[in-house]
């Protein structure tokens, strides 16, 4: 389910302050289509989820880059 524009415009990396881009990504567990916020700061790069269409724009929650 996809964000609205206007949302994620607004959104940045709760870490750096970067833009944030949606991206959909293969769930390690379920194997199925996921879809996360990437932050597009050159020295941040962390995946944020998104669950039952909300973010979870939480440091903790989110996944470091490979």
């Amino acid at each position: 389910m996809p964000l609205e524009a206007g949302l994620l415009e607004i959104l940045a990396c709760p870490a750096c302050h970067a833009p944030l881009k949606e991206q959909e990504t293969e769930g390690q567990e379920t194997k199925e289509q996921e879809t996360e916020l990437i932050c597009t700061g050159k020295d941040c790069g962390l995946a944020y989820p998104i669950r039952d269409g909300i973010p979870v724009l939480l440091v903790d929650e989110a996944r470091r880059p490979a």
